[in-house]
């Protein structure tokens, strides 16, 4: 892979400008001159004063990141860590990929803001590459800033299609913060206000590890939560919902990956009863599962509406909607967007996919996704703890539980993992219902011998976790 499309690590050149940043700042800045502290601390400090209270760093002891570069990042004590998590998969390409700040710089200097109320190339560009890969004939897309806004916009969307309010969603499920997409939202600590959207139901998730049948196979477990889905639409709904919504990968849930045939069955049924299917591709799209470009293609399913976000932009804010004419087309009313379809968002994403696409992230994700399974299955087997391994390409993760017996979710071990890997150099990401699992996904760039040197860091974390236990 050439350099000039991926960019290398230079420590020295961090630490140069790091240094240059930190004189700039003067004493406005936090510093650990006087106090003794580290930057993170002081940092965080002021955090504390200025930032609301539930915008919670990941660790006891938070770690404030001054640079990045490829799977790499800095904090501003100097200390280098591998980000297996990616910005909780939106790092696609690594940090600061240089065809993606080249993008950005360019643009910002031509024009940086329009909104949607004129047209430009960018946005059209990124949409006609959108267009270009995804399945079927979706290929009308509206530009958003988040995943959140854009499953606001799906839903409404296949309202206004079909002419009716009621959503049906999955337990474990998590889409987001605003009101709507809190509702379909199925975890308790991510709902902090009750809920007041009506007409949304929720079907059971395909959480095969945790599910109360016994040893069923797939096609018995599609077979049961086929029943479900049925039973939910005849008895809690008026039995004309408007659409089923589902992750490909269940995300926040930790990973979960339903069954083979399970969207082939649920897309069935949903449309049987005149009801669109909206695949949410936040964190599962292009390429992450290997492959395919987007997740639910390991299905062989076409969704009616499909949401994107996280790394559709190699790091920069954007979210989308991507379905047919025929269903865009039922969207008559007005609306806007000051920063949808943002031009420099746009540049970055046109050159996300276009690096992607050189680089065919695809097979890069089944390939390096391969080698991370294999090095979680010996962890698996060496360690009980270890429950299940589960995932697709570059989206893996293990759930930790007390006994593999019982199953009882083990939280405390997973935040133990969470810190041992930290102090290991390595960033992971955590996740389930209880906060018990234990979540990867690197930049889709990684590189095998990256790869090495994560799972190698990993292991001695869990090596950690187990002499401590």
């Amino acid at each position: 892979m050439s350099t000039s499309l991926r960019g290398t690590t230079d420590v020295s050149s961090l630490a140069s400008r790091r240094d240059d940043r930190r004189r700039s700042h003067g004493t406005a800045s936090p510093s650990n001159s006087e106090a003794g502290t580290s930057h993170a601390a002081a940092i965080f400090a002021q955090q504390q004063q200025y930032i609301f209270d539930c915008v919670r760093p990941l660790y006891d002891e938070p770690l404030a990141i001054a640079e990045g570069s490829g799977c790499r990042v800095t904090d501003y004590d100097g200390r280098e860590y591998l980000d297996a998590f990616a910005g909780i998969l939106t790092t696609s390409l690594g940090h600061c990929h240089p065809a993606v700040v080249a993008a950005v710089q360019e643009q910002a200097a031509r024009v940086g803001h329009l909104s949607t109320l004129y047209v430009n190339d960018r946005q059209v560009e990124a949409a006609r590459a959108l267009a270009e890969i995804s399945p079927g004939d979706l290929g009308r897309t509206f530009f958003l800033n988040s995943g959140t806004e854009a499953i606001e916009t799906a839903l409404a969307t296949a309202r206004l299609h079909t002419g009716r309010t009621e959503i049906i969603a999955l337990r474990q499920a998590y889409h987001g913060r605003t009101s709507m997409a809190a509702a379909i939202t199925a975890h308790a600590p991510w709902r902090v206000l009750p809920g007041t959207v009506t007409g949304i139901t929720h079907a059971l998730s395909p959480y095969a590890y945790r599910a109360p049948f016994g040893d069923a196979s797939d096609e018995e477990l599609v077979e049961i939560y086929a029943r479900d889905l049925i039973e939910v639409i005849e008895t809690t709904t008026n039995g004309r919902p408007a659409a089923f919504i589902a992750e490909t990968i269940q995300g926040v849930g930790g990973y979960i990956v339903p069954p083979k045939g399970y969207f082939q069955r649920m897309a069935g049924i949903i449309r049987s009863y005149g009801g669109l299917f909206i695949a949410d591709e936040v964190q599962s799209g292009f390429g992450r599962t290997g492959t395919h470009w987007f997740g639910i293609e390991h299905w062989d399913v076409v969704p009616d509406i499909t949401v994107m976000a996280k790394g559709i932009a190699g790091g920069m804010p954007v979210g989308a909607v991507t379905t047919t004419s025929e269903i865009a087309g039922s969207w008559r009313g007005k609306t806007i967007s000051t920063f949808g379809g943002n031009p420099v968002c746009m540049a970055a994403m046109v050159a996300t996919l276009g690096v992607m696409r050189a680089e065919d992230v695809r097979t890069r994700a089944r390939d390096r996704g391969a080698q991370l399974r294999a090095a979680l299955d010996r962890l698996g087997a060496r360690y009980p703890w270890i429950g299940e391994v589960r995932g697709m390409g570059l989206m893996q993760a293990i759930e930790l539980v007390e006994d593999p017996a019982t199953k009882e979710p083990s939280p405390r071990l997973a935040g133990k993992l969470l810190h041992a890997a930290r102090d290991e150099g390595l960033l992971i990401g955590i996740g389930g219902l209880h906060g018990h699992v234990i979540r990867l996904g690197p930049s889709l760039l990684i590189e095998e011998d990256e790869m090495d040197e994560v799972t190698a860091r990993l292991g001695r974390a869990c090596a950690t976790v187990a002499a401590g236990r």
